[in-house]
């Protein structure tokens, strides 16, 4: 098959596009014929080799795809050949506490694909059959790529952390990305007032037209100071963070007493100096989030299908040319997420 891989960490010129082996599927697994894959910074760190996670080379990047089942392992019985099916970006164990509790997103012994294992930038995708999802019929395959992971993270971070709740104010930072656009249509959906920073006028322009209530462009301006100056003094109920560095530490500045930040990442600064004083005296919760559990990526598809989230797809590129999908996004050169198709 063709698929986007690399045979060593490096540059653009690290991708390759071109044929490797068919994975071949075993007991309780699927192998999937991908229609669309979402492209996410994660692949960027991958093929870079910053993320500190070891895997084998060659390596199929990809966390997130959507397709059909193209072929069955021996005892897979509640799938059939054909079916439109999401693929779980986590392989879970589904035996240890975590997954008990139903958190299958943050299993102890979990591997996700595209990272540990290959993933799903190429003509088929390998996974465990409980990874399969059914993707509702009015859901086409760019779109389901395009909501798979953002969708769900944000859900984790606003609904499951957060605890969103209609008339709350709400902070969403780098309003721009996949994570960014979902946070604001889900805070929106509960009600929430909410504020969005971005480093464009253009990105919180369509961060406006998504329903951000109130905007701050966080390189003109200072973004605790803004969300106090916003709020009459008082600060964010919650913030969905995913920038790490300054911005985190505005982030933790802008939360109201009793506040929560959610953070999911860091690649502008991953340690950071905290005002720990700061930190307990306004009772503020920091809270770290991975990824959702099926059940929330369930309910995401649930609103996705009836037409209450709406993902923004900056475009869709083949697979061949995902060297320039690649540099949009490590110059974060576009807004909601792009999709990649075989």
């Amino acid at each position: 098959m063709k698929a986007i891989h690399i045979r060593s960490h490096g540059g653009l010129d690290a991708l390759r596009f071109d044929d490797v082996q068919t994975p071949k599927p075993g007991p309780g697994e699927a192998l999937v014929r991908i229609r669309a894959a979402g492209a996410n910074h994660f692949d960027h760190d991958i093929r870079e080799g910053v993320s500190g996670i070891k895997h084998q080379m060659p390596h199929v990047l990809g966390i997130e795809g959507v397709g059909e089942v193209a072929e069955l392992g021996p005892g897979v019985t509640d799938h059939k050949v054909g079916d439109r099916v999401i693929i779980y970006a986590v392989k879970f164990c589904g035996r240890c506490h975590v997954c008990l509790s139903g958190l299958e997103g943050t299993c102890m012994d979990r591997s996700l694909m595209g990272v540990q294992i290959w993933g799903c930038f190429g003509e088929y995708a390998r996974c465990n059959a409980n990874q399969l999802m059914p993707l509702p019929a009015n859901v086409s395959y760019e779109t389901a790529a395009a909501s798979v992971i953002c969708y769900g993270t944000a859900w984790h971070m606003a609904v499951w952390h957060g605890k969103v709740q209609a008339g709350q104010t709400v902070l969403v930072n780098a309003a721009g990305s996949g994570v960014g656009m979902s946070a604001i249509q889900i805070a929106k959906l509960h009600g929430a007032h909410v504020i969005a920073s971005a480093g464009s006028e253009a990105k919180l322009a369509k961060a406006r037209e998504l329903g951000a209530d109130e905007i701050i462009n966080y390189r003109t301006h200072k973004i605790s100071t803004e969300c106090l100056r916003l709020t009459g003094g008082r600060g964010v109920d919650l913030v969905i963070e995913h920038v790490g560095g300054d911005v985190l530490i505005q982030s933790i500045e802008a939360a109201a007493f009793n506040g929560t930040v959610v953070t999911c990442g860091a690649h502008a600064g991953e340690i950071v100096p905290i005002n720990v004083i700061e930190l307990f005296r306004k009772h503020v919760r920091l809270q770290g989030s991975h990824y959702a559990s099926r059940i929330e990526v369930g309910r995401v598809f649930e609103l996705v299908s009836a037409g209450a989230l709406k993902p923004v797809i900056h475009g869709v590129y083949p697979m061949k040319d995902y060297s320039k999908v690649a540099a949009l996004v490590a110059n974060r050169d576009f807004f909601g997420k792009m999709v990649l198709v075989p």
